[in-house]
């Protein structure tokens, strides 16, 4: 149990049970997932999942590989079925980041997935069965140093849970979470990651706020079943992003109705647009308005095009008119004022030169590739 101050100062983020400074962490243990490090302070990680049938080793092998390469930290794979838990075995040996095996009261495929050596187990203790089921899959766990991810989700609360509270709440979360961290407590099992999730947004902050407050253990953040990739986008960045600003949570995860990919992008920006991760190239753009003198919506459209992948930690404005324009660009490393078919290129707040409109997006390249 930690004691975390409340702290009197204009700079803080006020709800109903603590408040934290931001940027500072909240303090938790350190469970090492695959050799990554969640908790304690460490870089909070990004998580994707699989939406492939596991038993396509090839096809899932394919989506982990392209969310590692787009900075990944962790993955998830369902095993919910016999050919799962036997796929398992050859997608851990050829993964190139940590796998972790998402298992829902099935004790036998927890115990598969811990012997061909995943990196953790998402799994709910009181869900699997007896007594003697919950301590085989601890103690197998335990003796390869694998930790276990508590996963609460307001659309799955145990029957009892709901009837006490009505129906989910924060509470209800809380309650959950913390019946399977004091299971795994009987057992001397530390290595334990939770996640409270909702797809009410408000719900799932309070549900964080409130385990936040009252345990040492490292948060894996997300609204789950947040939708499709604009809603989902919008509902992981408000959810996940509020709660990071508070300095909760360790881990994150953005569900959304699309490709892995799409969801370590989002992951990254959220943690980059509150400075907890370092930027690519970061490209800026004024949202345009009757001022607009240039074809802002092509250029930016070949930037972004022409500039995927490239990792260089570079911030790039381009700005279509002359009112704000100067200002702004000469903030960037590389930045352009634009107006009237010609352009103003700054490096570090400096002009360098005029060029055409139809030579921007080659003027930046060229800049970039210089920097």
């Amino acid at each position: 149990m930690i004691e975390i101050p409340i702290i009197n100062n204009s700079n803080l983020v006020e709800h109903n049970f603590v408040s934290y400074k931001i940027g500072n962490r909240r303090k938790t243990r350190v469970v090492n997932v695959g050799g990554v490090l969640v908790g304690g302070g460490n870089p909070i990680s990004v998580q994707t999942m699989t939406k492939t049938k596991t038993s396509d080793i090839e096809g899932t092998l394919k989506q982990i590989y392209e969310a590692a390469d787009l900075g990944c930290d962790i993955v998830r794979v369902t095993i919910n079925d016999k050919e799962a838990s036997e796929s398992i075995f050859e997608i851990v040996k050829k993964s190139p980041i940590p796998i972790v095996a998402d298992i829902h009261f099935n004790h036998i495929f927890a115990l598969k997935s811990i012997e061909a050596n995943v990196a953790k187990v998402r799994i709910n203790p009181g869900n699997i069965g007896n007594e003697d089921r919950i301590k085989e899959v601890l103690f197998a766990a335990k003796q390869k140093h694998i930790p276990i991810r508590i996963g609460v989700n307001s659309g799955s609360l145990e029957e009892d849970i709901l009837e006490k509270f009505g129906y989910p709440t924060a509470e209800a979360l809380y309650e959950s979470a913390l019946r399977h961290i004091k299971i795994c407590d009987e057992f001397n099992f530390k290595d334990v990651i939770v996640s409270v999730k909702s797809t009410d947004v408000r719900l799932m902050i309070e549900a964080y706020r409130l385990i936040a407050q009252k345990t040492d253990v490292p948060l894996h953040l997300g609204v789950t079943e947040a939708g499709t990739t604009k809603i989902g986008t919008i509902k992981s960045s408000v959810g996940i992003g509020t709660l990071l600003a508070e300095g909760i949570g360790d881990t994150i995860r953005v569900s959304l109705t699309d490709e892995p990919k799409k969801e370590v992008e989002v992951g990254k920006e959220i943690l980059r647009s509150l400075g907890l991760a370092s930027r690519n190239i970061e490209l800026i753009a004024c949202p345009t308005c009757g001022r607009l003198e240039v074809d802002l919506f092509k250029i930016m459209s070949e930037l972004e095009n022409k500039l995927e992948g490239i990792k260089k930690p570079i911030k790039i404005a381009v700005l279509g008119c002359v009112v704000n324009g100067p200002g702004e660009a000469s903030e960037a490393d590389i930045g352009i004022a634009a107006g009237k078919g010609v352009a103003i290129l700054y490096r570090k707040g400096e002009v360098v030169k005029k060029v055409k409109e139809e030579e921007i997006v080659s003027t930046i390249l060229e800049e970039v590739k210089k920097f």
